[in-house]
C-alpha cells in the first residue's frame, strides 16, 4: 500500500509517469525502504496505463461488492425478540467482560 501511495502522489504531481527511483525517494524522505522487486511488479504493471482511468475502473469494481448489509440487518432482528432474547445477550456480555477482566490480572493490558 505504500508503494501504491507514493506511486499515486507523485503522478498527481507530476505530468510524466513516476519511475522507480522517484518512489523510492519519496519513499526515504520519510524513512521508509521501499521493496524493490515489489516496486518493479508496481512500475511495470503500470506502465502504459493512464492512473485516472485504472481508479474510475475500480470503483465500478467496487461498487459491486456487498458490503455491510447482513449485520446492520441482524441487530434489530434480535431486538423485536422481546425480553426473552434479550436475557442470553446481557448473559453473554457479562461472560465476555469477565474474560476481559481476568486479562488484567496478568499484569499488563493491550496498550501498555
Amino acid at each position: 500500500m505504500k508503494l501504491i501511495a507514493a506511486y499515486l502522489l507523485l503522478s498527481l504531481g507530476k505530468e510524466s509517469k513516476p519511475t522507480a527511483e522517484d518512489v523510492t525517494k519519496l519513499l526515504s524522505t520519510v524513512g521508509i525502504e521501499a521493496d524493490n522487486e515489489r516496486l518493479e511488479k508496481l512500475i511495470s504493471e503500470l506502465d502504459g496505463k493512464d492512473v485516472s482511468e485504472l481508479i474510475s475502473e475500480g470503483k465500478e469494481k467496487l461498487a459491486s461488492v456487498p458490503s455491510g448489509g447482513a449485520v446492520a440487518a441482524a441487530a434489530p432482528a434480535a431486538g423485536a425478540g422481546g425480553d426473552a432474547a434479550a436475557a442470553p445477550a446481557e448473559e453473554e456480555k457479562k461472560k465476555e467482560e469477565e474474560k476481559e477482566e481476568s486479562d488484567e490480572d496478568m499484569g499488563f493490558g493491550l496498550f501498555d
